[in-house]
This record gives C-alpha cells, structure tokens and sequence, in this order.
C-alpha cells in the first residue's frame, strides 16, 4: 500500500465545551481531488485551518507523505508544499489564477520578492505551477 500524500487521525479540535472536530480520519492518495462541502458551521474551514497549520488540533495527527507535520508552523508546511487559498478572490485582481499559483510556488521554493531577479527560475516556476 502506497503511502498516502495527506492524511489525518483522529483529529479533535474543541473551542472550550463546543466540539468542533472530533475523530477526523482522512487519508488522500497522490493525485487525488475531493471536494470539503457542508452547510455553514460543519466545521470545513476548521479542517483546513487544522490541516494547514493555522489552527492547532487538541488531539491526533496530520501526516503529510508520512511525515507528522502537527506542529509545524504554516510557513513550514508551505515549504513542504502544503498550502491554501482563501475565499478572498480579489487579493490580485490583474493575475490569472496560474500567476496567482505560480507565485505560491516561488513562495514555497524560498523565491518570493525575488522571482523578478531570475527569469529561468520563474520559468520552472511557472512550470511546476501548471502541475
């Protein structure tokens, strides 16, 4: 069995008595596409700040290529290739979204305020970007 690219166990996040997460079990193969949907309060925005770093679970584990990044800080996930949008769509209101992707890549190489310096490493940027 392969190894898979994300995974969680047995999440739990509580925000004092209210339970928010309880026993969160994922496990997504590389190259796989899912979609998080669920009615407003269901907790979606809570799994992903949990699994990005920017909330802290109160119990369990994200595994990311088998590696327990729990408590990594969001800027070391993102160097592992882990990151995230959020709902703000104007934030570069000229970039199509493969600029927009592109800069998260030059952000996660270490390149970003410098990607202008360097036109080959923004190319391979780009590049990694349409994957």
């Amino acid at each position: 069995m392969t190894t898979p690219v994300l995974q969680t166990r047995g999440l739990n996040k509580n925000f004092g008595s209210l339970v928010v997460a309880r026993g969160i079990e994922i496990a997504l193969p590389k190259g796989a596409r899912y979609a998080l949907i669920g009615p407003n309060g269901a907790g979606k925005t809570t799994l992903i700040n949990l699994i990005t770093g920017m909330t802290r679970p109160d119990a369990g584990q994200i595994l990311l290529e088998g590696e327990d990044i729990s408590t990594l800080a969001p800027a070391a996930r993102v160097k592992r290739g882990l990151v995230r949008t959020f709902q703000i769509n104007t934030l570069f209101p000229n970039l199509s979204a493969l600029e927009a992707v592109t800069l998260a890549v030059c952000e996660r190489r270490g390149e970003a305020g410098t990607w202008w310096r360097s036109l080959p490493s923004y190319g391979q940027a780009i590049e990694e970007a349409h994957r």
